[in-house]
């Protein structure tokens, strides 16, 4: 068995390891271990971004989705989802709410809803570039054709996240309908990489069928991939899905990989997810503490993020914006951390 110490000593030094080696980490890692490997990836979010953690406004902006993915809240198949869609005029305030506090980057994300066209989209980006020229603008939107991705780039918008979800086509098989495939993830990925974005990529954490060599591939992907963003989170069932019965991933081996995902990718932009949050009372602030550098505070309307339900328990479901941002700000301020008002674009490297 190979030293999982000197596994992690040359994980930092060349920023890769084999499939293999991977796997050998995730496997076998002791308490011990993840410690070294957390305290490392702390250093290095420290040498690119000090002690600063940049916040993203999100704006759930519609929870109509037209795909069945398996474990998601939203799903098409789901009736018992209160659906709901917010305005142009909704989202601008939920702008203006998160300007006023601080917020200097909005992200727009939404299940794929066939109502909000490429016009009116576009329409929503300019309108939000205009009024905040100084903020950047994240766009979660699912997949879409190179010429929608090429108007939104047109209209201003800065990043794009699409989560791969996981890197191997029989696993992808095994949580999505047939309708979906990896490749045409990968090929939007590439698609908005060529056009510009800061683009956003990850996976989640103990999904249903998901196997240490899945997860050693979702490293090498996201190597290969160079993203500017990196999510990921534990897997959380949702009670109206084919895998409500299914256990959560685990906490210890999320934060593991947030620790390698910051040697891999040094200078990334790696949120502690809201997930991470409803699996612990003290995940956010446990992602930090292991390489992450992003908060995500909800500016959506208190009457709709109840049912933005991906999962189930989500957090954040009932405090006001502001709250919840003054609320985060002492979190992060108790473990040495201070949240910034600012962009927060990747460092070079």
């Amino acid at each position: 068995m190979a030293n999982i110490k000197a596994l992690i000593d040359t994980l930092e030094a060349q920023g890769c390891l084999s499939r293999e080696e991977y796997v050998e980490l995730l496997s076998n890692y002791s308490k011990e271990d993840a410690e070294y490997l957390k305290e490392k990836a702390r250093k290095i979010a420290n040498k690119y971004y000090d002690n600063k953690i940049y916040t993203r406004g999100l704006i759930e902006f519609t929870n109509y989705c037209k795909n069945d993915c398996y474990y998601c809240g939203i799903r098409r198949s789901n009736r018992n989802v209160v659906r709901y869609r917010l305005t142009k005029e909704d989202i601008l305030s939920c702008c203006e709410q998160g300007y006023d506090l601080g917020f200097r980057t909005f992200v727009l994300q939404g299940g794929e809803d066939g109502h909000f066209t490429d016009d009116m989209l576009v329409d929503i980006i300019t309108a939000i570039k205009k009024g905040y020229p100084d903020c950047a603008l994240t766009l979660s939107l699912g997949e879409r054709s190179y010429e929608s991705y090429k108007r939104f780039r047109e209209a201003g918008a800065d990043r794009y996240l699409l989560r791969h979800e996981t890197a191997n086509e029989e696993h992808f098989g095994k949580l999505h309908p047939a309708n979906q495939t990896l490749q045409n993830r990968k090929e939007c990925l590439k698609n908005l990489k060529s056009l510009g974005f800061q683009v956003g990529c990850g996976f989640m954490v103990g999904s249903p069928y998901q196997t240490m060599e899945n997860l050693a591939e979702d490293l090498l992907f996201v190597k290969e991939l160079s993203p500017s963003m990196i999510g990921i989170g534990p897997f959380l069932p949702h009670h109206e899905t084919p895998f409500a019965k299914e256990k959560a991933g685990s906490y210890e081996l999320t934060l593991v990989l947030l620790s390698i995902l910051r040697l891999i990718a040094p200078n990334a932009l790696i949120p502690a997810t809201t997930a991470l949050g409803t699996i612990n009372p003290l995940g956010r602030e446990n992602g930090i503490l292991s390489g992450a550098n992003v908060v995500m505070p909800n500016l959506s309307p208190v009457s709709v993020r109840k049912q933005y339900e991906l999962y189930d328990n989500k957090i954040c479901t009932g405090d006001e914006a502001a709250e919840c941002k003054f609320c985060l700000q002492n979190r992060m301020n108790r473990i040495g951390y201070e949240i910034v008002a600012e962009r927060g674009d990747m460092k070079p490297l």
